[in-house]
C-alpha cells in the first residue's frame, strides 16, 4: 500500500518543474513575482512545492545559489481554515519566521523582533476585527479595519483614547450604546479618511516590512503557500488578499498551488452580488487573477510512460528494501534527465538489481505495461488517482488471497477494476449479468466477438443497436486489451469487489475540492431553478470526467441518506433537464434505494414532467404504479 500525502521523494520526474521555478526566484532581476503552479485535484502541485521546500532547506557547498541567504517560509492554507482571520494567520506565520529563524544570529533576531513590533499591532488588531464580526455582527466594524487589501486600523488612536485598548475590550464597548454612538461618528469621521488613505496605509506597510526583511541580511524571501483550494471562497480570498500586500515588496516571491477552477469560483463567489461587474464577470475575475499571479504555471497530465514509469516506481518502493530502493531512484533521476519520453520500467530494474530482487519486482510489474494506455486514460493521467486505484488493486489482491481464490488472475482484477474507475454504469451492468448466468455472461462473449481483431468503426457499427451503451471509443479499447472475458468466470472477481457494486462512492474518491464546493452551493437554501441550472451550466459542465462522477456519486448517496430533503431531487431534475449525460442513470440507482412514502408530493408531481423520457420514463411509470403513497398519487394525477 502507498501513503496519498504529498512528498518530496520524485517518482514522477517532476523535479524538473521545481527546478524550473526555483531557478526563476533564483534570479534576483525578477524579484518580487508570484508564482501560480496550476493543475487538477491530485496532479501532484503539493509534491512539486515540497520538492522546492526541501531544496532550499539542504546543505549543498558545490551549489552557488548560497541557501544561507535565502529564506524559505512554507504555509498550508488549509490549516489555518478555522482562524478568526486567513489574512493575520499568513502574516503571522511570515513574521514569527522571520523572529525565530536559526540562520539569524541572536542580535539580528533581536533587531527583527523590535521592528516587526508596529506589524504585530497591525496583526493583533486585524484578528480582533474578525472577533467582532463573529461575536458582535458589525460586518461594518471588520470592513473597517481589514476591507480591501488595507491592514492598518485608521481609527486605532481613537479607539485607544475611547480606552478600547485590546480586541475583547473593543467588543465589549461595542455592544454598550455609547459604543452605538462612537462607532457611528467614527464611521462618520473616519471611513472616508480611510479610503482616502488606503493607498498610503498598504505603502507604510511595505516599507515596514522592507525594514524587517533588510534587517534580517536575507537576499530573498520565498513564501509557499499550499492547499489553497481546500479552503472556503472566502478564506481563499483572504489569504489572496494578504499576498496583494507583498506585491512589488523587494526581494520576495510567493509560490501559489491551487486549481484555478477553485480560485476562480472563490473569486466569482466575491464579487456575486456587485451589480456593477455582472455584465462583464468573467474580465473582472481573469483580471483579479492575471494581476496576482504574474507568472502561471500548469502542470501537464501524466503520458503513458509517464503513467508506467510512476506505477513501475511505486511498486518498486514497495518492494524493496530502503537501499535499494534509493539505488533504483538515483538512476531514474539520471535517465529522466536523458530521456524524458521512454517509460523506465522492467528492462530498467534488470540491469540496476540483484535477481532475487528483480523477481520481486515484476511479479507484480508484469501485469502493468499493457494495461497503461487504459490506466491513463480511465484517470486522466492523475497521480493520485493512480495511487488510489493501486492502493485498491493490492487490497483485492490480498482479499483474495486470504480466501484463498484458486485460479485467480490478477490482470483480470486489473482489467475490470478499469472499467468499474472509467464507466461504473456499464461495471455494474456487466456484474448483473454476470449475477444471473453463474459467472459467464453471453453479452460479454457477444460484445467481444464484435470487437476483437476489429477497427474502431466497425466496432462501433457491430455494437449497435444491442450494446449503444458500449459504444465508446475508451471502451472499445477496453474490451480489446488482453486478457479477453468471455470464458472466464467472473464471481470471484466481482466477489472481491461487491463492497463497492453497492457503495454509493467508487474506490477512486475522497471527492475532489472542486466538486465539493459546487454540491455545498447547489444546497444554498432557497436557491431558485434558474441559478441551479447556472451553476450546473458553469461549473459542472467543466468537470473532468472522474470530477463529474464523483459529483454524481455525491449526491446520489446523500439522496439515499436524506430521502426527505427535496433539494437533493430538485439538482437531479436541473440536471435532467439540461440532458447531462449519465444522469438517468444515477437518479434512477439512487430511486432503487428510495422508498417513495419519502417523497414529497411536490416532487412527485414534478417527475411526472418526466414520464416519457426515452431512459428515464419507463422506470418512474413502474416506480409510482402502487398509487398508495403521497408522491405516488401527485405522480399518476391525470392531466
Amino acid at each position: 500500500m502507498w501513503s496519498d500525502n504529498e512528498t518530496s521523494e520524485d517518482l514522477l520526474g517532476f523535479k524538473v518543474h521545481a527546478n524550473l521555478l526555483i531557478d526563476v526566484v533564483k534570479d534576483d532581476s525578477v524579484l518580487p513575482i508570484s508564482i501560480g503552479v496550476f493543475g487538477d485535484w491530485g496532479s501532484g502541485k503539493s509534491s512539486i512545492l515540497q520538492i522546492i521546500k526541501d531544496r532550499f532547506e539542504e546543505k549543498d557547498e558545490s551549489d552557488d545559489f548560497i541557501e544561507s541567504e535565502t529564506l524559505c517560509i512554507y504555509f498550508n492554507g488549509w490549516t489555518f481554515e478555522g482562524y478568526d482571520d486567513a489574512k493575520a494567520a499568513l502574516l503571522n506565520a511570515i513574521l514569527k519566521e522571520l523572529e525565530d529563524n536559526k540562520k539569524l544570529t541572536e542580535e539580528l533576531r533581536d533587531a527583527v523582533k523590535e521592528k516587526a513590533k508596529k506589524l504585530w499591532k497591525s496583526i493583533d488588531w486585524m484578528r480582533g476585527a474578525g472577533m467582532v464580526l463573529k461575536n458582535v455582527a458589525l460586518p461594518a466594524v471588520s470592513a473597517y479595519f481589514t476591507g480591501g487589501s488595507s491592514l492598518i486600523p485608521f481609527g486605532y488612536q481613537k479607539l485607544v483614547d475611547w480606552g478600547a485598548d485590546s480586541p475583547e475590550n473593543l467588543i465589549e464597548k461595542l455592544q454598550s450604546d455609547e459604543g452605538k454612538k462612537f462607532f457611528k461618528s467614527l464611521t462618520k469621521d473616519e471611513i472616508e479618511a480611510h479610503k482616502k488613505d488606503k493607498t498610503n496605509a498598504v505603502a507604510e506597510f511595505r516599507k515596514d516590512f522592507i525594514e524587517i526583511l533588510d534587517t534580517t541580511k536575507f537576499k530573498r524571501l520565498i513564501v509557499i503557500i499550499d492547499d489553497l483550494d481546500r479552503c472556503t471562497p472566502e478564506r481563499i480570498i483572504e489569504n489572496l488578499e494578504a499576498v496583494k500586500l507583498f506585491l512589488n515588496v523587494p526581494k520576495t516571491a510567493f509560490i501559489i498551488g491551487a486549481d484555478p477552477r477553485i480560485v476562480k469560483h472563490a473569486i466569482e463567489h466575491k464579487y456575486k452580488n456587485n451589480s456593477q461587474i455582472e455584465e462583464d464577470n468573467s474580465r473582472i475575475i481573469d483580471d483579479y487573477l492575471e494581476k496576482l499571479i504574474q507568472l502561471p504555471y500548469s502542470l501537464p497530465k501524466l503520458s503513458e510512460p509517464e503513467v508506467e514509469t510512476y506505477i513501475s516506481m511505486l511498486i518498486c518502493k514497495r518492494e524493496l528494501e530502503d537501499t535499494n530502493f534509493k539505488m533504483v531512484h538515483s538512476e531514474f533521476q539520471k535517465f529522466r534527465i536523458a530521456d524524458r519520453y521512454s517509460a523506465f520500467g522492467l528492462t530498467n530494474f534488470e540491469k540496476i538489481l540483484e535477481k532475487v530482487d528483480f523477481d520481486k519486482v515484476k511479479a507484480n510489474v508484469i501485469t502493468i505495461p499493457s494495461l497503461v494506455p487504459l490506466i491513463t486514460q480511465s484517470l486522466y493521467g492523475n497521480p493520485r488517482q493512480i495511487k488510489r486505484f493501486l492502493n485498491t488493486y493490492t487490497l483485492r489482491q490480498r482479499l483474495a488471497d486470504v480466501a484463498s481464490l484458486s485460479n485467480f488472475n490478477d490482470s483480470i482484477l486489473a482489467k475490470l477494476m478499469i472499467l468499474e474507475y472509467s464507466e461504473l454504469k456499464l461495471f455494474k451492468q456487466l456484474f448483473e449479468w454476470q449475477i444471473n448466468q453463474d459467472g459467464l455472461p453471453e453479452e460479454i462473449k457477444e460484445i467481444e466477438k464484435h470487437c476483437i481483431d476489429k477497427t474502431s468503426e466497425e466496432c462501433l457499427s457491430n455494437l449497435k443497436p444491442n450494446f449503444n451503451d458500449w459504444c465508446k471509443p475508451k471502451v472499445i479499447k477496453w474490451i480489446q486489451v488482453e486478457p479477453q472475458l468471455s470464458q472466464i468466470d467472473l464471481r470471484d472477481y466481482f466477489w472481491i469487489s461487491r463492497d463497492k457494486i453497492g457503495s454509493s462512492i467508487t474506490a477512486s474518491s475522497i471527492v475532489p475540492q472542486i466538486v465539493k464546493k459546487l454540491f455545498n452551493e447547489l444546497l444554498i437554501d432557497g436557491m431558485t431553478p434558474s441559478v441551479t441550472k447556472s451553476l450546473i451550466q458553469k461549473q459542472f459542465m467543466q468537470f473532468t470526467e472522474i470530477e463529474k462522477e464523483s459529483f454524481f456519486l455525491l449526491l446520489s448517496s446523500n439522496l439515499k441518506k436524506n430521502q426527505k430533503e427535496k433539494r437533493y431531487y430538485d439538482i437531479f431534475n436541473c440536471m435532467i433537464d439540461e440532458n447531462i449525460d449519465n444522469t438517468p442513470y444515477y437518479y434512477m440507482e439512487s430511486l432503487k434505494v428510495v422508498d417513495s412514502t419519502n417523497i414529497e408530493a411536490a416532487t412527485g408531481l414534478a417527475l411526472k414532467a418526466y414520464s416519457n423520457h426515452p431512459e428515464f420514463g419507463e422506470f418512474l411509470m413502474s416506480y409510482f404504479k402502487d398509487g398508495k403513497s403521497k408522491a405516488s398519487k401527485a405522480f399518476n394525477i391525470k392531466k
